[in-house]
């Protein structure tokens, strides 16, 4: 891959992040997966695989539902979260404050969902125990039943949320390991950037 420069950065880095992404969706499979980071009560971390499902000048968003292990450990108000796209050699990382998205947000969101993914979201316990996938299967059908004429709403328990970043870092990776990294960090209403060793 050719090098990252300095120079070739857009000042705000959700500007340079649309442009990566961009070329992201059309070169690679899945280019929304990523990585987001929680850290518990207890201050053990915690990882899992979400869809990035839109970004802009605040921040990065996300779903889930709200009693889930992931949402518990938001509460705390801060998250993580990385893309890579290892066709392109590239990966981005993300730091910041992470809140709850508005209702009519994840309506408006919950609405495109393909009708399958609406009832899941109804029927999975989301990180609870389980006694069986027949328990699930059965919670499926109830709620098929339940919505069998009408449109499915988004239940109270699942919406989004908003990572706004403190910090995001683009990186490239380079031959030998001398990768090109730059990390914006926002001060105030500002933001500044630096390369980072490799």
């Amino acid at each position: 891959m050719p090098p990252l420069r300095r120079e070739a950065l857009d000042p705000d880095p959700l500007v340079q992040f649309a442009g990566w992404f961009e070329r992201a969706a059309s070169e690679t499979p899945l280019a929304e997966a990523m990585t987001l980071a929680t850290v518990d009560g207890d201050g053990m971390p915690d990882a899992r695989m979400v869809l990035l499902k839109g970004f802009g000048p605040d921040g990065f968003r996300f779903f889930t539902n709200y009693g889930s292990a992931k949402a518990d450990q938001l509460a705390g108000g801060a998250g993580a979260l990385v893309l890579y796209w290892r066709e392109l050699d590239r990966q981005v990382r993300a730091r910041g404050q992470v809140e709850r998205l508005s209702a009519a947000e994840s309506d408006a969101y919950f609405a495109t969902r393909p009708r399958e993914s609406q009832v899941g979201a109804w029927a999975s316990p989301q990180s609870r125990p389980l006694a069986s996938r027949a328990e699930l299967d059965e919670r499926v059908r109830e709620i098929e039943a339940r919505f069998e004429a009408d449109e499915i709403t988004r239940p109270e328990h699942w919406g989004g949320f908003l990572l706004r970043p403190r910090t995001i870092e683009f990186w490239q990776g380079q031959v030998g390991r001398l990768h090109d990294r730059f990390r914006y960090v926002r001060n105030g209403g500002e933001w500044t950037i630096e390369r980072l060793g490799p």
